[in-house]
């Protein structure tokens, strides 16, 4: 028996218990079937969902089960990004152990993710903390090595002095660390790196057969790799037996150079430091300095000349060095040739210092340019470059390149911006590298037969660097070559590597024998893949490389792991992103207690499209509440009704009119999921046509009957948004079979491609029905039509006609 009022404390725990009693969402392996495989990327164990969360998987979780219902065999599993530095923070500030934190956080906010009636395989989730989940990465790491992937040097990196660890270019936000907000600074010290390098090219070719991504994460990533193709220029020093090396997209411009720029950690800065304690005190505050591109730009250009001289290659002319604060040193050799004619940045630099500006390019129709208020930058016609003068910029590419070539000062090369990928990082929270230091023999990896390296877990961090230092039984080993005493490197990979092949994990997680098994062939690429765009350099990036090296281990079977890309947009509130620092969260936990599941999870997908921000609304919580009321009550009248439903031989017009609005309403619904994945205008469809069911008047059985299956459609449609109520709707509709194993609605395009029309029949002023009339009917034939709706018949039963007026393609007028 249907209660009357909804109530989502009751019909939510039900569902979710038959969905976990009968593993609803457990799947296999079918090679009959075609498969999907939808991925909403992993938290991290925070502890509490936040409305992000709640955003992201729910719009995976509609995916997955529209895709379900479209017979799909569909995979959803869940995990956990368990390693990082929060939990190590957390743990320093509560005095416990940080994977104490981590597990008590999982079992939480796994609790809170099955509330949300999220359809996930539970039976695949993993941990990036668990050791059986670690090895393979580690084990992965040692194939690298055998490869040559791996290396190890003493690099300049950007140290975060609170967190005690180096942080990755794209994890330094305005010169401060990304988590501790502090004052970053440049440090050299050994680092292990992946030399992503070798993939740069198929990494950036790649992106133009990726059409199922946003074309500004593809843009963000072409950029970061940053392809270029110019000219290595050598200059040598004078009266020294150092030289310098550029790289210049710009060779043509060659002529103009007047100084040189390199960064302070360039070997002859050093020197010059030596030299002169003004430069020193220069490098010193640089240590404290910007260390992106992106931030270069925008700070004010310093520097310091170094006493020494360059020779120009072409003409032997001295050019002085100078030390300046935009250059970076892990930017191909960290030195560029200035040429302050026809560069932004080297013209201010010049102009603040004094050094000359030597145009050497024209426009190539001769107009005329100003260089004391700006360089010239374009393409032109060379002058004042000697016996390159009257040749284009493109001819001069070439020509001036040859010449170099021929004195053996230069070569022609293809550059990218991208850089190796600097893997460690010195805390204790992380997986292991499996590398021994050994006096003798010098760095030897873990032999395979002894993995995992085991992370020992009940350790309490220090805020003074990483506690592996001082743990003996960690560190203590012997060498695997000559098995003299060694000790392990206590450097961790950064998480950034468990985020990177995760989802190949979770298509065998119960493999033991071997990182992946031809499960991951059945279930690989991930088809639908949801994240933001905040990870559309490093997380995205670094899982294109992995895969494409367990593609060349012969571990998977194509180039690309993420199919289809959607990144769904920030929740805001007051036009500001949900933060706790600036008290305009809103706890997830809350809502589902006051509203339902099926509230928020409408809500956050009706307010706004996914890819774009979503603005929080009470207003809107509370509508969407209502809704679901409305729709409830819908049912609740249709199950109550005394009417029996019996379909006739031929509906009436206005039968036909509500049909024409059905079979709409799925085509539009299955377009917007399916293809343009416009969810919320998916909801808005659903909602326009359960108003024109509420105002379908109910007077025989085949009214009943066509409720029926609009109701039927309308929770089949609403199934992957609202999966609760529609679970329980379907079974008060009288079905036995469950509602996550039925089938999409089709539509019938025969009912939607009548030459037909709509008109309303008024009675008194009031609609009273309406008609779907063929484009040939004349007046007559419109008057019959409207005289034989049983509605109208009920309306003018015993009355004298006054008025029958006919509006062409408006209405029906009937005055009684």
């Amino acid at each position: 028996m249907m209660n009357p009022h909804y109530q989502a404390e009751h019909i939510e725990p039900a569902a979710q218990a038959y969905w976990d009693t009968h593993k609803t969402f457990q799947v296999h392996e079918d090679p009959s079937r075609d498969k999907f495989y939808c991925l909403a990327m992993l938290p991290y164990p925070s502890g509490h969902l936040h409305m992000g969360h709640v955003r992201n998987y729910t719009i995976g979780d509609v995916i997955a089960r529209a895709m379900r219902m479209q017979g799909k065999n569909v995979l959803q599993p869940m995990g956990w990004d368990a390693f990082g530095l929060p939990a190590e923070n957390a743990a320093i500030k509560h005095g416990l152990a940080p994977s104490q934190w981590t597990y008590e956080n999982i079992a939480h906010m796994r609790g809170q993710l099955q509330k949300l009636g999220l359809g996930y395989d539970w039976s695949r989730e993993l941990a990036t903390c668990d050791p059986d989940y670690y090895r393979w990465e580690q084990w992965l790491f040692l194939q690298m090595y055998k490869k040559g992937l791996v290396y190890k040097k003493a690099t300049l990196v950007n140290w975060d002095p609170v967190d005690q660890t180096v942080l990755a270019n794209e994890q330094v936000i305005n010169g401060r660390g990304w988590r501790s907000d502090a004052l970053v600074e440049l440090r050299e010290i050994p680092q292990w790196f992946f030399k992503i390098t070798d993939y740069a090219e198929e990494l950036l070719a790649d992106l133009s057969q990726m059409p199922g991504w946003p074309e500004q994460v593809r843009t963000m990533q072409q950029h970061w790799v940053g392809r270029s193709v110019g000219a290595n220029v050598t200059f040598h020093v004078d009266n020294r037996p150092e030289t310098v090396e550029i790289f210049t997209t710009r060779v043509d411009t060659l002529m103009g150079t007047t100084y040189l720029a390199i960064a302070p950690q360039h070997a002859l800065a050093i020197q010059a430091g030596l030299q002169d304690k003004d430069v020193q005190a220069f490098i010193d505050d640089c240590a404290h300095g910007k260390t992106s591109e992106a931030e270069l730009t925008q700070m004010e250009k310093r520097g310091v000349f170094t006493g020494f001289y360059a020779l120009h290659p072409l003409t032997g002319a001295r050019l002085p060095i100078w030390i300046a604060n935009f250059v970076l040193m892990n930017y191909g050799s960290g030195a560029v040739m200035a040429v302050p004619a026809h560069d932004e940045r080297d013209f201010a630099f010049a102009k603040k210092y004094h050094l000359p500006i030597q145009q050497v390019i024209m426009p190539a129709n001769n107009e005329p340019i100003d260089l004391h208020t700006a360089a010239y930058t374009p393409y032109g016609t060379l002058i004042n470059s000697g016996e390159f003068d009257g040749l284009s910029s493109e001819a001069a590419l070439k020509a001036i390149s040859s010449q170099l070539i021929a004195l053996k000062v230069g070569s022609w090369q293809v550059h990218f911006r991208l850089r190796d990928w600097g893997i460690s990082r010195q805390r204790y929270w992380g997986a292991p590298i499996p590398m021994i230091n050994c006096t003798v023999c010098g760095p030897q990896p873990v032999n395979e037969t002894d993995l995992p390296v085991i992370l020992p877990e009940g350790l309490t961090p220090s805020e003074k660097g990483s506690v592996l230092k001082e743990h003996t039984e960690f560190l203590e080993t012997t060498c695997p070559l000559c098995g003299e005493k060694a000790t392990r490197e206590t450097d961790t990979f950064d998480t950034f590597m468990e985020s990177s092949w995760y989802f190949a994990r979770y298509t065998c997680p119960d493999q033991n024998e071997h990182m992946l098994d031809e499960r991951a062939l059945y279930w690989l690429p991930v088809d639908q893949y949801i994240g933001g765009i905040e990870h559309a350099v490093m997380h995205l990036l670094y899982a294109r490389f992995i895969y494409k090296v367990l593609r060349d281990l012969k571990l998977v079977n194509n180039d690309e792991p993420f199919t289809r890309l959607l990144t769904q947009g920030m929740v805001l509130k007051d036009g500001a992103k949900m933060s706790k620092s600036k008290g305009n969260t809103v706890d997830p936990n809350a809502l589902i207690e006051k509203y339902g599941a099926d509230t928020v999870r409408l809500f956050s997908l009706f307010a706004a499209p996914p890819e774009q921000s979503l603005e929080w609304s009470d207003a809107g919580v509370e509508g969407a509440y209502r809704y679901l009321k409305r729709l409830y009550k819908l049912v609740y009248a249709h199950v109550s009704s005394p009417i029996k439903a019996s379909r006739p031989p031929e509906w009436s017009s206005t039968q036909q009119t509500v049909r024409f609005h059905l079979h709409q309403t799925i085509k539009k619904v299955t377009e917007d999921l399916f293809t343009r994945q416009t969810f919320n205008t998916a909801i808005a469809a659903i909602m326009e046509f359960t108003n024109i069911l509420q105002k379908y008047e109910i007077n025989a059985p085949a009214d009943q009957a066509l409720m029926q299956q609009s109701l039927e459609a309308l929770v089949l449609l609403l199934a992957p948004m609202t999966p609760h109520i529609c679970h329980y709707l379907w079974q008060m509709l009288g079905h036995d079979t469950p509602l996550a194993l039925c089938p999409w609605p089709g539509f019938d395009y025969s009912v939607l491609n009548r030459a037909s029309y709509e008109m309303v029949v008024q009675i008194n002023g009031k609609v009273r029905a309406r008609l779907q009339v063929d484009e040939n009917a004349d007046e007559e034939a419109i008057k019959a039509l409207a005289l034989q709706e049983e509605n109208v018949k009920k309306y003018i039963e015993g009355q004298t006609i006054k008025k029958f007026i006919v509006v062409p393609k408006r209405l029906v007028s009937i005055v009684v």
